[in-house]
């Protein structure tokens, strides 16, 4: 089946009693015409590089612009003194999302998901769980739900920066992250499709406006809010609290709202942070391989 609908997703789990992650793997068969095996094979090697990008960040690297480097080592030695004020798992989730938000802006390898933009996201709410003990089988079924959701998001709205703002790719990415933890964490499929809709309320009208044009600033930190969301969007979808508006239509007015941003918050350097004084200086010192 085509993944455009959260609710066709979810009546097809109800019809058949299939989990989430299962009509999406079927849909991933169905359109590649590969076996399951080679699916989770193909999902299997795609969370190890996405554990990677987690496990070998150098806090000694910095961008070419000079703008991101070492804040992910901050944030690790910070959360392991023990006083962060979110905790022990909350801490590590902020330092893993600046870990690969970094990582991507040093040109490293990352998996982009929803986009490289917003590559810290899903890993920040899951490595630090695979380190407490999650097995990786069910890691790969939460990533299967994850897919799944960003298939629909970007078949009715958007998951591209230029297109609908950072809400379609920080957005995009923290709604697909806390469909993946109520999976994880055995939610129920109408559970997973709440967490979606209000992940990505949480986020509505969020500008895409980076400094210089680089996938920087506000963008790596950006990753941090949406892991930390989408944490507690599963929390609420977990303990029994619904959105008011059905998931589909908070993904359609994700889009509206996209597509009727004015074109100075759509990645394009000219609004918001990137047009303070602090942005366009910023800016006017780049080396000019840097811009």
């Amino acid at each position: 089946m085509p993944l455009d609908s959260i609710a066709e997703i979810l009546a097809s789990c109800s019809e058949r009693n299939l989990a989430f992650w299962q009509v999406v793997l079927e849909a991933d068969v169905e359109e590649r015409q590969v076996t399951a095996e080679a699916s989770f094979e193909k999902m299997r090697a795609t969370w190890r590089a996405m554990l990677d990008s987690a496990e070998s960040y150098d806090g000694g690297l910095r961008s070419v612009s000079g703008l991101s480097g070492g804040d992910g080592e901050l944030m690790r030695r910070y959360a392991a003194g023990g006083s962060a004020l979110g905790g022990g798992y909350i801490s590590e989730v902020i330092a893993t999302a600046l870990c690969v938000g970094e990582s991507n802006a040093c040109m490293r390898k990352i998996v982009a998901a929803s986009t490289a933009g917003a590559c810290g996201v899903l890993p920040a709410v899951l490595v630090p769980l695979y380190r407490r003990g999650e097995r990786e089988e069910d890691i790969l079924r939460a990533l299967y739900t994850a897919a799944g959701i960003g298939a629909v998001i970007n078949s009715r709205a958007s998951i591209s920066g230029a297109a609908g703002g950072c809400q379609a790719e920080i957005g995009s990415a923290s709604a697909m992250a806390a469909g993946a933890l109520v999976s994880l964490r055995g939610g129920t499929n109408e559970q997973i499709g709440h967490a979606v809709a209000i992940a990505l309320k949480n986020l509505m009208g969020l500008v895409c406006d980076p400094v210089a044009g680089l996938v920087e600033v506000p963008c790596v930190k950006r990753n941090v809010i949406g892991a930390v969301n989408a944490i507690s969007a599963a929390d609420m979808a977990l303990a029994g609290i619904e959105s008011r508006i059905p998931v589909d239509e908070v993904i359609d007015a994700m889009g509206e709202v996209g597509r009727r941003m004015p074109v100075e918050f759509r990645e394009t350097a000219l609004g918001g942070l990137a047009a303070t004084p602090t942005g366009k200086a910023v800016k006017e010192r780049m080396p000019h391989g840097a811009q």
